[in-house]
């Protein structure tokens, strides 16, 4: 098993060796079964924007180390907790078929990792290839726990797409001068909104427009005529991201780890939780420039979100070693904060490949139609207290009126020894009360509180429209379905409406994904075959949200045939 230590020369290494995979991109990864990590959380002293804190890491590296795996490969990744806070790590988009346990949402399907103990996530990659990503998954604590995994095809399965000259994976983060972990604590506690971040950053540097940070710019170099592909990941912790570089046209190939139909853009959106794969064209000849490549917020509501532009720099390697400070820099041009518009037709544009070899298996026959809203909205303030929520109230977020109470106990746990009562109820609500969703808010804007599941049966075939709310004013909120891939179907504005809005449904070859937008002040409807047995959660990945309780949770319950049944927890699951 590979151990990772934290000594000086090491930690120099480590740098090197990110160094290379970060620019020199990903040649090949040796074909084995069993791929082996060792996750250390420890503390590290990191500066930017010449601010130094001391924050939670792996392997002392921000972001943190890069997985490489195959389709197909089994991953035994060992985490040891050296750190006073709780952990988890979740590995977000990995299906998990059968191995819920090693999903990694604290108190969902594990109690977290304690102080000096260690647990080992187990899980192989059944089905898929792409970029996907690690984060931790308590608290806030993924603001500075991320990193990327990088699942390459089957050996000798070439992409869909002629094969890149390198491969850079780009991810996208917040950075907090302060500790993210007491600025959630100060929100809950006071009942009304976190500070924003100080930076956005892309793999871990702030760059060139912000303060003091010259030096803590990402780089990429490129030579004239060649393709790149960028595996493109929003970690940032509030905030969904228009990206572009200046200059150049990027071709979408893939989204959230499943291909699809190429298409060119200049500018593309992306929510936390999302990844995308696009190929860089660079420019035949040497360009007498350097380029931006920027991302900022695409922000729709009056919540949490730091109003700045992080940038890299796009340059050309030389072979007569120009002085690249003396060339011109191009920026490019993004859409406006809340440019609705521009997001809509982008979406509009994805489609699954929905060929032969990658087909899209979208579900006809519907066993059971849902509605849920999704939205903001206020809980009354504990007595003999003053909250800084709207009218004096308690910010609450939720879905279908229910704000989602976390559990002491982890649900998957609950569930599998048949002791759930006290823990949760299976009585999540099949389709909220109806009012103009889109219009004036009713009066009652309370929130109710609830720790609530939806219970399906194996091979349950789902659709879901997700429904937003004006209760605090629409909003766009990006949710995450763990456990399974859904194809989105539709979306739109307005109220969603049951006899006409189906008609124009795409059935043929709709974008799948592991995380979507709910458009501001509208709907998006999606599809899923509940065919892996355990407990998954979904959430708003506007870590905001979620921790105001928009949130909730899906039981799938074991089919009758073995390979039907959810395996039995490991002897390391942690305890509560």
């Amino acid at each position: 098993m590979t151990t990772f230590s934290l000594s000086k020369g090491f930690m120099r290494t480590l740098m090197f060796v990110t160094a290379i995979f970060l620019i020199g991109g990903i040649s090949e990864v040796n074909a084995s079964a069993t791929r082996h990590y060792t996750f250390n959380i420890t503390l590290q002293n990191v500066t930017r924007l010449c601010h130094t804190k001391t924050m939670v890491t792996v392997n002392g590296q921000f972001p943190g180390p890069r997985i490489f795996a195959r389709e197909g490969d089994r991953l035994l990744i060992k985490v040891i907790n050296h750190v006073p806070n709780n952990i988890s790590i979740h590995w977000h988009g990995i299906r998990q078929l059968r191995s819920g346990w090693a999903d990694g949402p604290a108190y969902i399907t594990q109690c977290p990792i304690q102080t000096g103990q260690s647990y080992l996530y187990n899980f192989t990659i059944v089905g898929q290839r792409g970029t996907l990503w690690w984060h931790a998954h308590i608290s806030w604590l993924r603001s500075t726990l991320y990193g990327p995994m990088v699942i390459l095809p089957k050996l000798g399965v070439p992409y869909p797409f002629a094969k890149p000259y390198k491969e850079v994976p780009i991810i996208f983060g917040e950075w907090f001068n302060a500790d993210p972990e007491a600025i959630i604590s100060q929100a809950i506690q006071t009942g009304g909104g976190p500070n924003v971040s100080d930076a956005y950053t892309i793999n871990g540097l702030p760059g060139p427009l912000y303060n003091c940070s010259a030096k803590d710019t990402f780089k990429l170099k490129v030579k004239p005529g060649k393709t790149y592909l960028l595996r493109l990941i929003n970690a940032a912790l509030n905030d969904e991201l228009f990206f572009s570089i200046a200059n150049h046209t990027l071709t979408i190939v893939d989204a959230d780890a499943v291909y699809v139909k190429p298409f060119q853009t200049n500018t593309l959106l992306i929510t936390p939780g999302q990844t995308t794969n696009v190929l860089l064209k660079t420019h035949s000849n040497f360009p007498n420039a350097t380029f931006l490549m920027m991302a900022r917020p695409y922000a729709t509501g009056q919540g949490t979100f730091d109003n700045s532009t992080v940038a890299g720099i796009l340059e050309y390697e030389h072979p007569s070693k120009v002085h690249l400070k003396k060339l011109p820099l191009f920026k490019p041009t993004l859409p406006s904060l809340n440019d609705t518009s521009f997001a809509t037709n982008f979406s509009s544009k994805l489609r699954s490949l929905a060929n032969a070899q990658y087909p899209a298996n979208v579900q006809k026959n519907i066993d059971k139609h849902f509605l849920f809203t999704v939205g903001l909205g206020t809980s009354p303030c504990n007595q003999n207290q003053t909250c800084q929520g709207p009218n004096g109230t308690r910010f609450a977020a939720s879905i279908s009126n229910i704000s989602f109470v976390q559990p002491t106990t982890a649900l998957l746990q609950s569930h599998f020894i048949g002791k759930s009562n006290g823990v949760y109820s299976p009585d999540f609500p099949y389709s909220p009360n109806w009012f103009n969703y889109t219009g004036n808010p009713p009066n009652n804007t309370k929130v109710g509180n609830g720790t609530k599941l939806m219970v399906l049966p194996f091979n349950t075939s789902v659709e879901l429209i997700m429904q937003d709310t004006s209760i605090l004013g629409v909003e766009s909120h990006p949710l995450h379905l763990h456990g399974f891939n859904f194809f989105v179907v539709g979306q739109g504005f307005g109220n969603f409406d049951p006899n006409k809005d189906p008609k124009n449904f795409n059935l043929v070859d709709p974008v799948e994904r592991n995380t979507v937008g709910v458009p501001s002040g509208g709907w998006v409807a999606i599809r899923f075959f509940a065919d892996n047995p355990g407990v998954w959660f979904m959430h708003c990945h506007l870590e905001v949200h979620t921790s105001w309780g928009l949130k909730m949770a899906w039981l799938v319950l074991d089919g009758k045939l073995p390979n039907q049944k959810l395996l039995p927890p490991p002897t390391d699951l942690p305890k509560c």
